[in-house]
């Protein structure tokens, strides 16, 4: 199935980000399967009502996160803003745009795929991940794949990787378009102390 719906960037900032002040220094970034896999599988992990890609005010931002990596959503296109508050310690991961299906529809979706995203007025530069196979998990009832089940398909999108945030108030700008299709989100993140 072919859906545009959010964008999850990894990347780096080429200038200082807030970063938590523990830790033995920087943390491996995932490879492009790894992340747009695990962020699909979140994205899908949650039916139509309780989704946090149709989140309108970051509410649901919780809303099943697992592991070691903080998952935040775009749109099904639009603008809006939310608040989330964010585990201290935990690497947060996005896609400015994204979409999966067959590689010919992420060859077409790239071409055009473009956006940004800063922090704390930093601008961060995103990975550009071109069609990978993934594998994705979903229950019956989300509003990308419609389906429950295992899928095998290829992802692709801008996708940004962070280290975890200082503990306190921090904002995050995403925008994101391919073709007709524009994200646009602002997040107030409230990292907590611990």
């Amino acid at each position: 199935m072919l859906i545009g719906a959010l964008a999850l960037v990894s990347a780096c900032s080429s200038t200082p980000v807030p970063l938590a002040a523990h830790g033995s220094g920087a943390r491996a970034k995932l490879n492009a399967a790894e992340l747009q896999g695990r962020w699909w599988s979140w994205a899908a992990s949650s039916t139509s009502d309780s989704n946090p890609v149709s989140d309108p005010d970051g509410h649901l931002c919780a809303r099943g996160q697992k592991g070691g990596v903080w998952f935040l959503a775009g749109t099904f296109g639009g603008a809006v803003t939310r608040s989330c508050t964010v585990p201290a310690a935990r690497p947060v991961a996005f896609p400015l745009v994204n979409l999966f299906g067959e590689t010919d529809d992420c060859n077409a979706f790239m071409a055009t795929a473009q956006g940004s995203a800063v922090l704390d007025g930093q601008a961060l530069e995103p990975d550009r991940y071109e069609a990978t196979a993934v594998q994705i998990s979903a229950v019956a009832g989300n509003p990308l794949t419609r389906d429950g089940g295992r899928f095998r398909t290829q992802a692709c999108g801008l996708w940004v990787q962070v280290e975890p945030l200082a503990p306190g108030n921090h904002t995050l700008s995403i925008r994101g378009s391919s073709g007709s299709f524009a994200v646009s989100v602002d997040y107030k993140l409230q990292v907590s102390a611990g």
